[in-house]
């Protein structure tokens, strides 16, 4: 007789532990800024992306692809260690570089689940929400870089050039941006960075107006359609 394993993550709830892993991420970002030295922030940041990853790309799957994909945190962590080894701002820029790119192939992995198979259920709407937050994330490293690269591309904001101090203030300017609240205490000033952040204002309007609403409308239609034929 065969036991079921409960603790075995599917295609199912998966995106219950990619919500967990995103709030943790952003908690902790928060907590270390709070309480703990800026290189804390390192650490912390590093540490959660072999959570996100197991998250996102950790279902059931036969894909050669996925199952290499496995490596690429692990890569990232070592270029961390590194970077903290040796005080390297080279190491740092690519360090961010591969966190941007795990958060794109994260995002487009959660896409593809969310957008591309069968009915939309709880758990895709909770990847709709993850993918809003991968969204997020994925700016604020894009900040992280203009402001390291350009230097006073934003007010108001560190004027170092550790990466660890500005992307906990990035992640917060990114989900104001996204969710057009402005408060206006960090702000861009010169046009690439004012290009940049009204074209994510742009994206994160239409992805609320476009893709969630048609999940959640998807879902209560789906639900509507079950309790019909049920009652016939």
């Amino acid at each position: 007789m065969k036991v079921k394993n409960f603790t075995k993550m599917t295609s199912q709830d998966n995106f219950m532990y990619l919500t967990a892993a995103l709030c943790l991420l952003l908690l902790s970002t928060s907590l270390a800024q709070q309480f703990f030295h800026d290189s804390v922030q390192r650490m912390v940041q590093s540490a959660t992306i072999v959570t996100l990853l197991v998250a996102v790309w950790g279902v059931e799957s036969k894909n050669f692809f996925l199952r290499r994909g496995f490596m690429f945190p692990f890569a990232i962590l070592v270029f961390s260690f590194f970077s903290a080894w040796l005080d390297n701002t080279s190491f740092d820029k690519l360090y961010l570089f591969m966190l941007l790119i795990f958060f794109i192939f994260s995002g487009l992995q959660t896409a593809k689940q969310v957008l591309f198979t069968g009915d939309i259920d709880f758990n895709k709407i909770l990847g709709a929400i993850c993918l809003y937050l991968l969204m997020g994330l994925s700016w604020a490293v894009i900040y992280t870089l203009i402001q390291l690269y350009i230097p006073n591309s934003f007010v108001n904001i560190h004027s170092n050039n550790q990466w660890f101090t500005l992307f906990p203030d990035f992640i917060y300017f990114s989900f104001v941006t996204l969710t057009t609240l402005g408060f206006g205490d960090i702000s861009p000033s010169l046009p690439l960075s004012r290009f940049l952040v009204y074209f994510e204002a742009i994206v994160g309007q239409f992805y609320l107006a476009i893709l969630v609403a048609s999940l959640v409308g998807s879902h209560m239609a789906n639900a509507n359609n079950k309790r019909h034929n049920q009652t016939k």
